[in-house]
């Protein structure tokens, strides 16, 4: 927006130079023509200021709308791999796998209370009560009824949903450990590059969407959920794609 103010402003400079060198040196016979000629040159600059105005408004516009399509499929993607590790205690970086997984695996219901038991204390040769939690399992839950009920999207979770690329480009999923307090821990990642997904857009405008660090933004290069480099499983992006109303 700085630079179309600027561009704005440096055409209006140069234009009042040129009428001003017109009305003194050129003889009034020609005038007409030129007027013909300003005309066209008028049309042509303020189509070209419209664009410079207009295009990033309608650029952020459509990237809303893509990237909030695209979150709404990490977003599964999460909750798929969260699932998987309750289950397996890992997560799975091939979408095969966590497609089958939601298609067979059980979650299992189980329910906590309090009890107490008794045992025999040696060094004091007493009777003790002790605290304790049973765990009872009650039953089992379908992943794909308690994560998708009746819908079977998770089926094309992999498909990056980019108009004009439909089942053409697929989220990069992996999966991997990170050492804490000397434990090792699974960690995954699903994204994709924002040159992807914008790959029909102005290549100005493009980069520097790459490029972005903001609060209010998906800052970096890619669109992601969880991370290889900490224990996460929140997305990259701000609050304003957490709202379902557009």
């Amino acid at each position: 927006m700085g630079n179309a103010i600027l561009y704005i402003i440096l055409l209006l400079i140069i234009g009042f130079i040129v009428a001003y060198l017109i009305l003194k040196y050129v003889p009034l016979k020609f005038k007409p023509i030129l007027n013909l000629i300003f005309l066209a040159l008028a049309i042509f600059f303020s189509y070209n200021i419209y664009n410079s105005i207009y295009e990033p408004v309608k650029f952020n516009k459509t990237k809303i709308r893509r990237y909030k399509k695209i979150i709404n499929k990490l977003k599964d993607i999460r909750n798929a791999e969260i699932a998987h590790r309750d289950v397996t205690g890992d997560y799975t970086g091939n979408f095969d796998s966590l497609i089958k997984f939601i298609d067979t695996a059980k979650f299992v219901i189980t329910e906590q209370r309090d009890s107490s038991y008794k045992y025999y204390d040696k060094a004091y040769k007493i009777d003790r009560e002790k605290d304790t939690i049973i765990i009872d399992t009650l039953g089992y839950a379908s992943v794909k009824d308690s994560l998708f009920k009746n819908d079977n999207r998770y089926k094309e979770m992999m498909w990056v949903p980019i108009p004009g690329k439909e089942k053409q480009v697929k989220f990069e999923l992996k999966h991997s450990y990170v050492t804490k307090s000397n434990v090792k821990v699974p960690v995954f990642m699903a994204r994709v590059d924002k040159g992807l997904v914008l790959y029909d857009q102005n290549p100005d405008l493009v980069a520097q969407e790459k490029t972005i660090k903001s609060t209010k933004e998906i800052n970096g290069p890619y669109i992601q959920v969880g991370s290889l480099d900490e224990v996460t499983d929140s997305g990259n992006w701000p609050k304003l794609y957490d709202i379902k109303d557009e």
